[in-house]
């Protein structure tokens, strides 16, 4: 990261439907020129333009012109910033060019993907870079994956506090959660369902819990693809949609701690079966939006999340933490996270190294309490 760099944060994609969430929310919170210094990216200026008026932007809010599909003016670009955030997806489609520029810039970089195929693709090709170049990649930076990713790490502390150690294991339990896709997140998904039919190792990749710790394996994870009784809850519990990509991201992170909460830890991730509380997406299957598309401003100022960990300590002691949000997941409050998540990592934590991180591992608590001021997310003990 340059500190001498003009920009703190570069949103590329800001003329996309959660791009351009991510810069409504910093011109409202920080407005242009101030103590974050800020600019909207994309192919066209025209575009910009129009979303930057829409979004309420101050008229002198910069606007760089940068094309996925010229590595060149990607090079341009991330060299002005010291940090890049692009909600241009599907990344294993539209995002090899942006972060290899980043890694070899040393410049940080932050996306929402929950495209593991991708992730483990740029571990391998771009992690040895960045720790020579101080680039901080880091993945998943909205809904997938940290509300589950710190979730686990406060839930561990907790139970460090409370029980005296870390737990072996934490579960991941949906309680309610209200929201819906938009067509990038659609596109994202068929995108890697394709790869898989293409490529039958990618198939192992998305089934693997461990396929984003190299060189590392752990034990057998529990099963959290069928429906079962949870003792510990009392309550029935459910597969969740997301769970193959942040319950890698959560072992990612141990990995990267240097497996604090032990090299047999495990961690599962459900929804518990309430009747009539909202556990599921809106908006999947037919009727899915188109790329640009998502839900309305009401649908995502009255969406919200509520999750429950259960730390399990080896002789049945147990700490139980809560990680909620105050607005649609996926957009709403992905949106705030993201853009968070970027100012954290430039301006509270010079002190972490280049590579490919999680959100979690590179900026821990310093992260939760961005988070908790801005982003409307709220950590408790149960």
């Amino acid at each position: 990261m340059d500190p001498k760099a003009e920009f703190d944060v570069i949103v590329y994609g800001a003329s996309g439907y959660t791009g351009r969430l991510v810069a409504e929310h910093l011109a409202k919170r920080y407005g242009v020129g101030g103590e974050v210094k800020w600019a909207m990216a994309g192919r066209s200026a025209g575009k910009l333009a129009a979303v930057r008026d829409e979004i309420g932007a101050p008229k002198d809010t910069p606007l760089v012109v940068a094309d996925a599909s010229d590595a060149a003016s990607l090079e341009v670009m991330v060299r002005r910033a010291k940090s890049v955030i692009t909600t241009v997806g599907p990344y294993q489609l539209y995002g090899d060019a942006l972060i290899a520029a980043c890694a070899a810039a040393g410049t940080d970089y932050l996306d929402l993907t929950g495209e593991p195929n991708w992730m483990h693709r740029t571990i391998a090709a771009h992690d040895a870079t960045a720790k020579t170049t101080g680039a901080r990649l880091i993945h998943s930076a909205g809904f997938d994956s940290i509300p589950f990713e710190l979730g686990v790490l406060f839930c561990e502390e907790t139970a460090k506090q409370r029980l005296g150690g870390y737990v072996s294991h934490v579960k991941g339990r949906v309680r309610a959660i209200k929201g819906g896709l938009s067509g990038g997140t659609a596109a994202s998904g068929a995108a890697t369902m394709a790869a898989a039919q293409k490529d039958p190792s990618v198939l192992g990749v998305l089934t693997d819990p461990f396929a984003l710790t190299p060189g590392f394996r752990g034990p057998d994870q529990p099963r959290g693809d069928k429906p079962h009784r949870d003792p510990d809850l009392d309550a029935d519990v459910g597969p969740f949609m997301m769970a193959m990509i942040n319950t890698k991201n959560v072992h990612r992170s141990n990995f990267l701690m240097g497996h604090p909460w032990g090299r047999d830890f495990q961690y599962d991730e459900m929804s518990i079966v309430t009747p009539g509380a909202p556990t599921e997406f809106t908006a999947l299957g037919e009727g899915a939006p188109k790329p640009g598309e998502g839900p309305s401003r009401e649908e995502r100022e009255s969406g919200f999340f509520d999750i429950l960990f259960v730390g399990v300590a080896d002789d049945g002691r147990q700490v139980r933490v809560s990680v909620k949000g105050d607005k649609d997941p996926g957009y709403g409050s992905t949106s705030k996270m993201l853009a968070e998540a970027a100012l954290c990592l430039v301006k509270d934590c010079p002190e972490t190294p280049g590579g490919v991180w999680t959100p979690g591992a590179a900026m821990g608590m310093k992260l939760f309490e961005r988070l908790r001021k801005n982003a409307g997310l709220t950590f408790a003990i149960e």
